[in-house]
């Protein structure tokens, strides 16, 4: 009895990362965006932190941010004569994927922890569901091309290209530095335009849970590339799995752990890791992946019974 009881736990550090994830998210945000204080002042923080790429996606024309956005800097290299490519971005990114993946959306990003937020805010009606809108995940792939890579490739007779994610899509510009600077400038609210309003799209996160993440992100895209390779994941002990499925029901993400621990659209949020009854679900880290040993009979016989 002592023995099936203590196989039933879930492991210290999973639980506690999905426990306190939120706590994380906020630790996260703050740390990204640490200059309160510009925000009353419509000032942007211009110190040597803007050289430093964050993890997720933060506009650097947010008053507060203190460092750039990855898609951000690339753009601000697409949108430079004097530099085609940029080493430091683009192996910082590698770098991220390799050691994390997407739990970096799960974890790190502010804009995503933004629209978790949106998302919790009561309606009259029932929130709505994203299973059967599943082939729009494969959206941010194209956005990704075409607005982050092939711009780099195809550039004007100076060499310029046109940053089109972060002038035509991205809405973190939008809540991060266009509303706190319209807030403190005139000028500014006159020059908001349709962009914004297009931006505004994200107020479909009291809709859908996580819609941009899903559908829109290209910094999500490029990390979900690594998903299956990153040391930071998700793997299911099948000596503890009994099949009862609430890990799948309880991802938000519409991802079933069980049968692809390590999918592109896995966020590693560890919802699957609380639902869970029997501890199966767990965080890693390491080179070790997938489903733990061999499958549980006992398991298997529970479901069929």
């Amino acid at each position: 009895m002592d023995k099936k009881k203590k196989n039933s736990k879930t492991p210290p550090v999973s639980g506690f990362l999905a426990r306190f994830r939120g706590l994380g998210q906020a630790c996260a945000a703050l740390l990204t965006n640490p200059h309160l204080p510009n925000l009353l002042q419509g000032q942007i923080y211009r110190g040597k932190g803007k050289t430093v790429c964050v993890p997720g996606l933060n506009c650097y024309s947010c008053p507060a941010a203190t460092g750039a956005c990855p898609i951000g800097a690339v753009q601000s290299v697409i949108g430079s004569s004097k530099f085609k490519f940029s080493y430091y971005v683009t192996g910082t990114l590698i770098l991220l994927g390799v050691l994390l993946g997407r739990f970096v959306c799960g974890f790190l990003c502010p804009f995503g922890w933004f629209q978790e937020l949106i998302h919790k805010i009561p309606l009259p009606k029932k929130k709505l569901s994203t299973k059967k809108l599943r082939p729009l995940r494969y959206l941010k792939y194209l956005i990704l091309l075409l607005t982050v890579t092939l711009p780099l490739i195809f550039t004007n007779e100076v060499g310029m290209g046109n940053p089109f994610f972060c002038k035509y899509l991205c809405p973190q510009g939008v809540l991060e530095g266009a509303i706190p600077l319209s807030l403190a400038s005139e000028s500014v609210r006159s020059a908001l335009g349709s962009l914004f309003t297009w931006k505004s799209v994200v107020v479909l996160s009291l809709l859908f849970y996580r819609p941009f993440c899903k559908w829109l992100c290209p910094l999500g895209a490029f990390y979900a590339l690594f998903n299956r390779v990153s040391l930071t994941g998700m793997q299911v002990d099948a000596h503890k799995c009994v099949h009862c499925g609430r890990c799948a029901k309880a991802c938000k993400m519409d991802v079933d752990v069980t049968k692809t621990p390590d999918h592109p659209e896995c966020i590693r949020c560890g919802m699957c890791v609380k639902a869970c009854p029997t501890g199966a679900v767990s965080f890693r880290c390491g080179l070790s992946r997938g489903a733990k040993e061999k499958e549980n009979p006992a398991g298997k016989q529970a479901v069929e019974k």
